[in-house]
């Protein structure tokens, strides 16, 4: 089964462990607030007692996301063959992504603010049919620049044969 979405005649590069460290400050963040508007909203109308339960079953929401957020990193990899981009990802869902260079219409590269603050930025591939769109968050940002331009010059280059 681990071949179907992984196969291994295929050279895979995984993604930085950067995109673990942007996911898990990024959900501190949301936990953060929400565990504060929790607190503040149930000890103030119902409460202390209610508020620092709920302050106990964010922390220990916090602490689940932490494992996940670095299983689903580990997930994460890509593969160049001749005439296709392969993109697998997913832990409990596993997901294979293959886009034929011909079919590309545009290549993006983006970087947030945290994305940025730890050099790493994501390529995502756009084809005519969104459902097969592929994106490879996590790249180092030389890596995302020389994917970039080599998809995109693949994807012309094969596209005239349509």
């Amino acid at each position: 089964m681990d071949n179907l979405f992984a196969p291994s005649d295929v050279s895979w590069t995984p993604v930085s462990p950067q995109l673990a460290s942007v996911r898990r400050v990024s959900s501190a963040i949301t936990y953060g607030v929400v565990a504060v508007a929790l607190l503040l909203g149930l000890g103030l109308t119902v409460g202390w007692v209610w508020g620092v339960l709920a302050l106990v079953v964010v922390a220990a929401a916090f602490v689940w996301s932490w494992v996940l957020i670095g299983r689903n990193q580990r997930s994460w990899k890509y593969a160049e063959r001749d005439d296709e981009l392969m993109v697998s990802h997913g832990v409990l869902f596993r997901e294979l992504i293959v886009v034929p260079y011909g079919r590309m219409q545009f290549v993006d590269v983006t970087a947030g603010p945290l994305e940025r603050a730890y050099g790493i930025a994501t390529v995502e591939l756009h084809t005519a049919t969104p459902a097969t769109d592929a994106k490879i968050p996590g790249l180092h940002p030389d890596e995302a620049s020389r994917l970039r331009d080599r998809l995109s010059a693949l994807g012309q280059a094969q596209a005239w044969g349509l």
